[in-house]
């Protein structure tokens, strides 16, 4: 039973990568310094904060959810400090969460901040990056919330590695490029 689970797992591998193999064959693998978190655990909801601090010019941000206080407070710092903000929002975040949006919306409201909303789709935009001066990429499981952050089971992986921040930020153009999104809080 052992040696027919060890077939099968390799037989899965095997087709997982002949699978990828024009990915691979088209692209070196990614080399750079990586971090991942698992929260909740001890100084897991600092992690935005504190990259977003580092920002000295852009930051570009697809988020469908952003209602965590600490993180909007950190791109406001980020705006005044003149860093470019962009920000993608999922419709959802206007339709559920209320009260907190008057802070989305005033940060969207800040000179350097830009933000648009996905047109209304049955799709979600269900991204949770962004990409710091080119450097940075951000993703995860983990909502730009406060029980993203403080009581879900999530994981926050930071790439340092203009490569991965560039392939993120290409994307992020096309998501920002679509003609049906509307301005957030404009």
């Amino acid at each position: 039973m052992r040696a027919l689970k060890l077939l099968l797992l390799v037989g899965a591998l095997i087709l997982a990568i002949m699978g990828q193999r024009t990915f691979l064959q088209t692209r070196e693998p990614l080399l750079a310094p990586v971090r991942i978190a698992y929260g909740p655990s001890p100084g897991f909801a600092a992690i935005d904060p504190e990259l977003i601090g580092r920002a000295k010019n852009t930051i570009d941000m697809a988020a469908y959810v952003l209602s965590d206080q600490r993180v909007i407070e950190a791109l406001s710092r980020a705006a005044s400090r003149g860093v470019k903000v962009r920000l993608y929002f999922d419709p959802e975040q206007f339709r559920r969460i209320g009260g907190i949006n008057d802070s989305v919306s005033a940060l969207a409201l800040q000179p350097n901040v830009a933000g648009k909303i996905k047109a209304e789709q049955n799709d979600l935009m269900h991204i949770k990056a962004y990409a710091v001066d080119g450097r940075w990429l951000r993703t995860g499981s983990t909502n730009f919330s406060w029980s993203g952050e403080t009581r879900q089971d999530n994981d926050i992986v930071v790439i340092d590695s203009p490569e991965a921040a560039g392939d993120f930020t290409r994307y992020f153009e096309k998501l920002w490029a679509r003609r049906d999104n509307r301005e957030a809080a404009r």
